[in-house]
């Protein structure tokens, strides 16, 4: 099963690398990752996707807090949360047709057109990833000229909520 799991680490040099290694050393996958300071400089944000069943998910949060620079671990999946990545797609459109049917789909899934040439728009999506993926299908292999992913943020729905 796939799980959210977001912690608070010190913000320090090294802290990113020894999450990692944890995971590289016992051959977990860390599928997205994402961190970024909080209100408070001195702790940052990490959320990262990996998969597993509750007995690999338990011991994987079992091993995160005995690292030094973990300060407060959560499996988002194990309540009610909100989701979202960011996706920037470049996206070849050299027709009036292709560039009519890029700019519906844009609009059916909420996205915005962000830059436009002769031959190119480029869509910002904002959403969950099963969302992001379905515009890709949408859109097809063959005309994406690239695509740029954030990786998964979450947060706790109601009054929970991570904080030191």
């Amino acid at each position: 099963m796939r799980h959210i799991i977001s912690m608070l680490v010190e913000n320090e040099s090294g802290a990113l690398s020894r999450i990692a290694g944890m995971f590289t050393a016992r051959g977990y996958n860390i599928e997205c990752l994402t961190v970024a300071p909080t209100d408070d400089p001195t702790i940052s944000r990490l959320t990262l996707v990996t998969i597993g069943d509750d007995e690999i998910i338990e011991q994987i949060i079992k091993q995160l807090n005995k690292l030094l620079d973990v300060v407060k671990v959560v499996d988002m999946t194990e309540g009610r949360h909100i989701e979202r990545e960011m996706m920037l797609i470049k996206v070849a459109a050299g027709s009036p047709e292709q560039r009519d049917e890029l700019k519906r789909l844009a609009d059916i899934f909420r996205g915005r057109v962000l830059d436009v040439t002769e031959k190119i728009y480029t869509v910002e999506l904002t959403g969950t990833s099963d969302k992001l993926d379905a515009l890709i299908d949408a859109i097809g292999g063959s005309n994406i000229l690239e695509v740029v992913r954030s990786g998964v943020i979450g947060i706790s729905r109601g009054e929970r909520h991570l904080r030191v």
